[in-house]
Order: C-alpha cells, then sequence, then structure tokens
C-alpha cells in the first residue's frame, strides 16, 4: 500500500508541473485547471488515507473488527 500512495503523490505532483507548464505556454487554461483539480483530489485522498482521525492511527493502519 505503501507504494500506491508514493505513486499517488508523485502523480500529484506531476499534474501541478504539468498544469503550470500548460498555464505558462498559454496553451489550454482548462486543461490546465483540470489537471490542478484533479491533483487536489488525489492530494486530499492521500491525506484522508495517512492522517490520523478520531484515533491515534491513520486509517491505514486501524484493524477492522
Amino acid at each position: 500500500m505503501d507504494a500506491v500512495l508514493a505513486a499517488m503523490v508523485l502523480t500529484a505532483i506531476v499534474l501541478v508541473a504539468g498544469a503550470l507548464f500548460l498555464w505558462r505556454r498559454n496553451r489550454s487554461g482548462k486543461q490546465a485547471a483540470l489537471m490542478l483539480v484533479l491533483a487536489a483530489v488525489i492530494a486530499a485522498n492521500v491525506a484522508i488515507w495517512t492522517l490520523p482521525g478520531g484515533g491515534d492511527t491513520p486509517p491505514l493502519q486501524q484493524v477492522p473488527r
């Protein structure tokens, strides 16, 4: 699962870099905005799965009952 989270973080970074590249080249502002939205969604998913919530352990480390 660590490899999946790492791939998601790298994907979000590449999406932000690609969006900035497109925006600076003034090619497609709409596509750049969509890439930024997708990067934000991926970052939110990683945060949900790794940051601790109500307890002391993140959701990935909780054992189901």
